[in-house]
């Protein structure tokens, strides 16, 4: 199939065409013409399979006839962060290149004077963050009673940055009569209720299992020390020693982490650069911007470069540390392996992490194999640890135990009659320590060692 045979205007067939796509991913081509005939739609699939041009198409098709009206938008796209709405925008300017709409972006780290100035032109498209589009509202700046069709993008990830209250009240704010599209890559029961609740018998799109991995992404786990400089000293060397190494995403779960990992780097030699949430806009986007040219190889950034950003080469994802939530990992080695390459993911795992790695395992119904040593070289010191799936580690109390010898039950039973193989003082003092000689004492607490005075 073809983008010609989904039912898409002249005008933004075209466009994909100088864009250089021929045939559709599998969501664009089931997504699209249920948009086009202006059927809700509920899009699972995994990242990097097209979700945004699956909506982006149509919608411009759709906008073609009528214009917007002073602060009232005739769509609203919702985003979780800065720079998947402005790479939005962006797929609105490389598809829209025939079409003379009016697109505005409502993101925080911009001056709200900046972003009325365009509300009061009129507005075609709206793509906001949660949070600066109800700042707007509340000002009296913005009104949603034009909105006739709404796309709530990365809902898994919305849920995560706790934006679900704010999509809720977004939702009751638009009309009714609107058409939604929703997308996500995974299905948790918050999501489902959001769904059920806001979505008029919508046609589902599937075209990959929830929290599914990438099958061109060879996934590895590699122990590391318990210390912050050892893990910095092993992802060195794996950046040293990779194979096939272009680029790299280098992911941490603390915003903190990532300016001290960022620092280390560059003072070894490495060529690096950060992105986490505390950066200005400005520093945000001029990072990914260098990061996508290929003027620096290593991006080291929190979650917030997990989700849906569009960086269609890179070779490997480095999670520096295990990722809280089973489902960030599947977002972060997502963004390798994209459009049919093949990437590499390797998450380094400290002494404690054995817990998170086996959630991870269970969400996506497959162990990850060690590198570079058997799995059993890769268990903890600790006596009570064994291995789990051949892979992974859990702790276990009390199953590393020998079994109790003949001569250990025999002593047990003994106890009663007084005997236990040793002599204890005179009947009423404190019993006597047992010899270090004595069969099997080591096995037995010291209260079931003392003398047991039998009536006749």
């Amino acid at each position: 199939m073809s983008f010609s045979d989904l039912g898409l205007s002249e005008k933004v067939l075209a466009a994909v065409t100088s864009a250089g796509y021929v045939k559709p991913t599998p969501i664009q081509e089931q997504a699209i013409p249920h948009v086009l005939a202006g059927r809700d739609v509920l899009g699972i699939a995994q990242t990097g399979t097209g979700k945004t041009a699956a909506f982006v198409l149509p919608m411009l098709t759709k906008l073609e006839s009528g214009r917007g009206r002073a602060r009232m938008p005739r769509t609203l796209i919702l985003e979780p962060t800065r720079e998947l709405a402005a790479q939005v925008e962006e797929s609105f300017e490389k598809y829209g290149i025939n079409h003379k709409l009016n697109v505005a972006l409502l993101i925080g780290g911009v001056s709200f004077d900046d972003q009325d100035s365009k509300l009061v032109r009129g507005v075609d498209v709206l793509i906001a963050t949660p949070g600066r589009l109800l700042d707007h509202f509340e000002r009296g700046r913005l009104l949603m009673s034009g909105v006739e069709l709404l796309v709530i993008d990365e809902a898994d990830r919305m849920l995560d940055m706790g934006f679900i209250p704010d999509i809720e009240r977004i939702c009751k704010l638009v009309p009714f009569t609107r058409q939604t599209l929703f997308f996500t890559a995974t299905m948790p029961a918050e999501i489902r209720r959001i769904t059920e609740q806001f979505l008029h018998n919508p046609v589902r799109v599937e075209v990959s299992r929830p929290a599914s991995t990438v099958a061109s992404t060879t996934q590895h786990l590699v122990k590391t020390g318990r210390e912050p400089h050892d893990k910095r000293e092993t992802l060195r060397r794996l950046i040293r020693e990779s194979v096939g190494l272009k680029n790299a995403i280098i992911f941490c779960n603390r915003k903190r982490e990532v300016a001290i990992l960022h620092r280390s780097l560059v003072r070894h030699g490495f060529s690096a650069v950060a992105l986490h949430g505390d950066m200005d806009q400005q520093a945000r986007m001029a990072a990914l911007e260098q990061f996508r040219k290929n003027e620096v190889t290593l991006l080291v950034a929190s979650d917030v470069a997990a989700r849906g950003l569009d960086i269609p080469d890179v070779s490997h994802v480095f999670n520096f540390d295990v990722p809280h939530h089973p489902d960030d990992y599947v977002h972060r080695i997502g963004r390798t392996g994209r459009a049919g390459r093949s990437g590499t993911a390797i998450t380094i795992v400290a002494p404690g992490d054995q817990k998170a790695v086996a959630a991870i395992e269970k969400l996506i119904g497959q162990s990850i194999p060690w590198a570079g040593h058997p799995a059993a070289e890769q268990e903890d010191a600790s006596p009570h640890r064994r291995r789990h799936n051949g892979h992974s580690s859990t702790l276990l109390r009390g199953h590393n135990k020998k079994a109790p010898s003949p001569a250990h039950d025999e002593k047990v039973a003994a106890i009663g009659n007084g005997r236990a193989g040793i002599r204890p003082r005179r009947l009423g003092n404190a019993p006597q320590r047992p010899r270090d000689d004595a069969p099997d004492s080591r096995h037995l607490p010291a209260f079931l060692l003392r003398p047991v005075r039998v009536k006749a």
